[in-house]
């Protein structure tokens, strides 16, 4: 049988329920009533089943707590600063530098284009998708007119535009109007 989980008594039992009564985070909330619950007396086991956590987690928040008391509790992804972007400071200068000016193949700037240019400064493959990242995090973005029908009649469109909803026919998808019988 496993030994029983302890509780550090770093603050009394109504202490911990009253910190968990009052405090505003979320996360935070339940990892002050999974310590409450195990000073109350609790298992591990119930806690868990009472609070959705595994049993594993209430042992770690258990073991954090022992070791660092209230400190130890909280959310601590606010404090994770996330993983190091592909290009430092400088790297993005340059590549700000560079989409002023058409691609080496011509055409406009996209992600698959600032992904293949990264990928010559870094010497590895990125993904055209982090290329695009980095495109609309420097606020660019493609400026590609819509296509037009070169076959589309313009006094048809207006008188379109200008008729009441009611009066619109659809078209059928061979191009020709229905109409109404």
């Amino acid at each position: 049988m496993p030994k029983r989980l302890t509780i550090a008594c770093h603050y009394k039992t109504d202490e911990l329920l009253n910190k968990y009564r009052q405090e505003k985070d979320p996360v935070t909330i339940r990892q002050y009533q999974i310590i409450w619950l195990l000073a109350s007396g609790k298992k591990s086991e119930e806690v868990a089943q009472t609070t959705g956590y595994t049993v594993y987690w209430v042992r770690e928040l258990a073991r954090r707590y022992n070791r660092q008391g209230i400190e130890g509790l909280g959310d601590r992804r606010h404090h994770n600063r996330g993983g190091q972007t592909l290009l430092d400071e400088f790297q993005t200068a340059q590549l700000l530098q560079a989409i002023q000016e058409p691609p080496p193949d011509g055409g406009l700037w996209n992600g698959r284009k600032v992904a293949d240019w990264m990928s010559d400064l870094l010497g590895r493959k990125v993904s055209r998708t982090r290329g695009w990242e980095y495109l609309k995090a420097m606020e660019y973005r493609l400026r590609i007119p819509r296509p037009e029908n070169q076959l589309a009649d313009l006094k048809e469109q207006e008188e379109w535009k200008s008729a009441p909803p009611a009066l619109r026919s659809p078209q059928r998808k061979d191009g020709a109007r229905k109409t109404a019988e």
